[in-house]
């Protein structure tokens, strides 16, 4: 499966944001953690981290007895580039304006 399938298969879920949320207000975060934020078993938020680490939207480090789990915004930033940066160019942004200049026109007569 190509990279930009595996992240929006992942982002399409919203338990998967949810925990995506979590590590970007404090990364590095535990299994147990994140476990206790999400109204699920261990083994259902292991299968959800399973497929954001596959997207390379987060990686783990162990530390000691502990596996960390922390945010990688790269393939996110990579969407964005792709998908929607272009669409926030100033030509683009022209386009917008003169639809909503002929929208207010046809509403006004």
């Amino acid at each position: 499966m190509p990279d930009d399938d595996r992240v929006f298969k992942a982002l399409a879920d919203p338990t998967r944001r949810l925990l995506l949320d979590l590590l970007f207000s404090r990364d590095g975060r535990t299994l147990g953690e994140l476990e206790v934020e999400v109204e699920m078993t261990r083994f259902g938020v292991m299968k959800h981290l399973r497929v954001l680490e596959e997207a390379g939207l987060v990686v783990t480090r162990r530390s000691g007895r502990e596996k960390l789990h922390f945010i990688n915004p790269v393939p996110i930033r990579l969407v964005h580039d792709r998908w929607i940066d272009k669409y926030t160019e100033r030509h683009v942004a022209a386009l917008v304006d003169v639809k909503n200049e002929l929208e207010s026109e046809h509403v006004d007569h």
